[in-house]
């Protein structure tokens, strides 16, 4: 069986917001239609179990995250019942944690969080000129003063120190770096992401002119500029592990196509997907080829199975541009979402290679002048 590393439970298939860039609503896929709203007792029942059996059986630790549409709309009771569910039924290694939209933190959520450790990752994109431009709520309205009022709840709760671990950002190539990332920082978060919008060689990310343009890769780096002169940092996860791997020995990384730890989708009917991320690649590309589902199978067997074993060991880039590139180590090759194009599936380099080359060319020129190579 392949190391599980994140299990991703979707407790709602709707959500609360409608953000343009949303790769589960807006782009190619409409599975959400056809999925419950909320995911039934009964099936959070099997889950627990299964889970329980997966844990047992791997013996290493894996996360499980509350995900959507947004979780929260769940509601604070059912939600209360979840995490008593499956924290009562899974081994305490295997931690648990909400990823929301942060609009639905009341307190009742929020003591729960508590009760059950539950760690959070809030989604904002920065201040309200980023934010609103892209994250109304359905009605049409701004969203940023509710994010901000159920991330201040949050970090005033008794008892929450240290729950909020992260702030989720997706970058809006017009807006300023040094801004987004001060703002942020302001929130004070245990770390940073950074998602880049969604796109592939069919259909560009917004604000992307070409496959050869590096309007994502310059944001970036301006970036870069000013987080490696700020002298109280928060982390920026892909930016530190792009410098951790430029620094680590020459060729350790170079050339690796190991899959990484696997993701597991649970939507909300307990049937079982692919990372969905790669929603936005065509309808129906994160769905197994034979259908399952906690109610009809059982979860240790399909991660033992052999399309599962396929479809992990599709992530790492098979592209052989990617593979003899000076910049593979760092840049990873991207998501298989971002390598997709009609023509040959999965096989080509991210719609964001120029960006990342961009990138990386200038921690090159930062590492030079502290006197490290890569």
């Amino acid at each position: 069986m392949l190391r599980v590393g994140t299990v991703i439970v979707k407790l709602a298939s709707r959500c609360n917001l409608g953000c343009s860039y949303c790769y589960i609503y807006e782009m190619a896929d409409s599975g959400w239609m056809h999925q419950p709203k909320i995911m039934s007792a009964e099936t959070v029942r099997l889950l627990s179990r299964q889970l329980s059996a997966v844990a047992e059986k791997q013996q290493e630790p894996f996360e499980v995250i509350f995900h959507g549409g947004e979780p929260l709309l769940v509601g604070p009771v059912r939600f209360e019942s979840i995490c008593h569910e499956l924290r009562g039924a899974l081994p305490s290694q295997v931690s648990l944690g909400l990823q929301t939209n942060g609009v639905l933190l009341s307190e009742q959520i929020i003591g729960t969080c508590v009760r059950y450790g539950i760690s959070v990752s809030v989604s904002i994109d920065g201040p309200a000129a980023v934010h609103d431009r892209h994250r109304p709520n359905r009605r049409g309205y701004p969203s940023h003063s509710s994010v901000l009022t159920g991330i201040k709840r949050l970090q005033s709760f008794p008892g929450s120190q240290g729950l909020l671990t992260g702030l989720l950002a997706v970058v809006d190539r017009d807006s300023d770096p040094i801004e987004v990332y001060e703002f942020l920082k302001s929130l004070k978060p245990n770390g940073i992401d950074l998602l880049l919008r969604d796109g592939n060689h069919d259909v560009l990310p917004p604000g992307k002119s070409s496959i050869h343009s590096t309007e994502y890769g310059s944001w970036m780096a301006r970036l870069l500029d000013h987080y490696l002169r700020d002298t109280a940092p928060v982390p920026v996860r892909v930016l530190d592990e792009m410098l951790k791997l430029l620094m680590a020995p020459p060729g350790r990384f170079n050339g690796r196509k190991e899959p990484e730890d696997a993701v597991l989708v649970i939507e909300t009917d307990g049937s079982l997907s692919k990372n969905d991320t790669l929603k936005c690649a065509y309808e129906g590309a994160d769905r197994f080829a034979k259908a399952r589902s906690v109610h009809n199978d059982c979860l240790v067997d399909v991660l033992c199975s052999a399309e599962f074993e396929e479809y992990c060991l599709a992530q790492p880039p098979s592209s052989q541009t990617c593979l003899a590139c000076p910049d593979f180590g760092p840049c990873g090759g991207g998501t298989p979402a971002h390598r997709w194009a009609s023509e040959n599936g999965f096989d080509n380099p991210s719609v964001f290679c120029a960006d990342q080359r961009y990138l990386v060319a200038a921690m090159r020129r930062h590492l030079a002048v502290f006197g490290s190579t890569a």
